[in-house]
């Protein structure tokens, strides 16, 4: 692609259809979701029953084609949902958005039409929890140095799986897994032996239910608090062969492919979580007086007002311009990771500046947790770590500039 065609105008158009999306999405998530999240946040418990409710809304698969159970709908669609669910709460958007972004789309773009069937339909639908482990305790950013490891057994029917992943989200309640390992040659493969090469990587679809596999400890987080983290283990963990997903090898390249779309609903969670912490604000500021005027008369408020507003709007703006990019490249069959990437980085990024200046706002009140800005601030801030750190965008944007690809 050409300098002038990477530059060419991008626009999207928001149709009826997605209008009546957002509004009914916005009712639901206000009606069923706001008033529960403080209790989840505090208990940290899985919401199950209103992810239920979501997968029946269709929202759990909103871009998979409704023969896989989803609501064949488009990333548009996906992203004006996320942010709308964001803003009631974020833990119920990260649900949403690893069983959409990171477990559904990586089985419907390498995935057979078997594995479509059996593996997408149930989770698009809501009935049943997805999750994608790619990080270990050792292997956060650096996915080339897993530890874990998969071995062909001597029927070449199966193969056997061992290592532990950690910071799995939804790992705890998840019904079934896209996992990244490596592929090693036998049994006695050590860590070094078998290699760190990204084209050692192999996807597997993981049935949790199945003997091998067990769950850790789940994480007591600062926020997402509702959103379930955990280890897993694999303890010779048998997985059919015809559960590998792509080729043997072509797991770097899945989990690279997956996150360009992940980020780009990471980037429509943060929007949402600043979205809902702006609005907040600017009610606070035109209700609470001081010095005999409201706070939002003076001048100082109203430049932090501008700021949220103008990094809001121009992270959206990146956002639309990502979801072109993706719909374009995956007609052609190319990438789409540094429109992902910006968006989400600065989409990450505002939300912990909206949010530090809506707390900020509220002052004292913005500190306690009778009111949702703290919740906010917190949940804010796990945006800029998972799915690729705020240090790893920039150096992914950075080589996709240079062509150090």
């Amino acid at each position: 692609m050409d300098l002038l065609e990477q530059r060419r105008p991008l626009s999207l158009t928001l149709t009826d259809e997605h209008e009546m999306l957002i509004m009914a999405v916005r009712e639901f998530a206000q009606r069923e979701i706001a008033p529960v999240a403080a209790q989840y946040d505090e208990s940290g418990e899985f919401p199950l029953d209103t992810v239920r409710k979501m997968g029946a809304m269709g929202l759990m698969g909103i871009e998979m084609p409704e023969e896989y159970g989803g609501a064949g709908m488009d990333t548009l669609a996906h992203v004006l949902t996320m942010i709308e669910i964001a803003k009631a709460d974020a833990s119920h958007s990260t649900i949403m958005s690893v069983n959409n972004s990171l477990y559904c789309n990586g089985i419907l773009w390498f995935g057979t039409q078997a594995q479509k069937r059996e593996w997408i339909s149930p989770v698009a639908s809501g009935a049943e929890i997805g999750a994608y482990s790619l990080t270990e305790p050792m292997s956060g950013s650096d996915a080339g140095n897993m530890q874990s490891r998969a071995y062909l057994n001597e029927a070449g029917s199966h193969y056997v799986i061992n290592g532990r992943k950690s910071w799995v989200t939804s790992a705890p309640v998840a019904d079934r897994l896209a996992l990244f390992t490596m592929t090693a040659d036998a049994p006695q493969s050590s860590h070094n032996d078998a290699g760190k090469k990204q084209g050692k990587i192999t996807a597997f679809l993981i049935d949790t239910s199945q003997p091998g596999f067990s769950r850790g400890k789940t994480e007591p987080k600062l926020g997402i608090r509702a959103s379930a983290t955990s280890e897993i283990i694999f303890d010779n963990y048998l997985c059919p062969v015809e559960n590998v997903l792509g080729e043997v090898g072509q797991g770097f390249k899945i989990a690279m492919t997956v996150l360009d779309a992940g980020r780009i609903g990471i980037a429509a969670q943060a929007l949402g979580i600043a979205e809902a912490a702006y609005e907040a604000a600017l009610l606070y500021a035109r209700e609470r007086e001081a010095f005999g005027a409201p706070i939002g008369s003076y001048q100082m408020i109203q430049q932090k007002i501008a700021d949220m507003k103008t990094r809001i709007e121009a992270g959206r703006g990146l956002i639309y311009q990502a979801i072109i990019a993706k719909e374009r490249a995956l007609a052609l069959g190319e990438r789409y990771t540094t429109e992902a990437s910006m968006a989400k980085l600065f989409c990450s990024e505002a939300a912990a500046f909206v949010t530090d200046e809506a707390l900020q706002i509220h002052g004292g009140m913005g500190y306690s947790k009778e009111m949702p800005i703290e919740r906010y601030y917190r949940d804010a801030r796990i945006t800029r770590i998972y799915e690729g750190t705020s240090e790893i965008q920039r150096m992914v944007i950075a080589r996709q500039e240079m062509g150090l690809r």
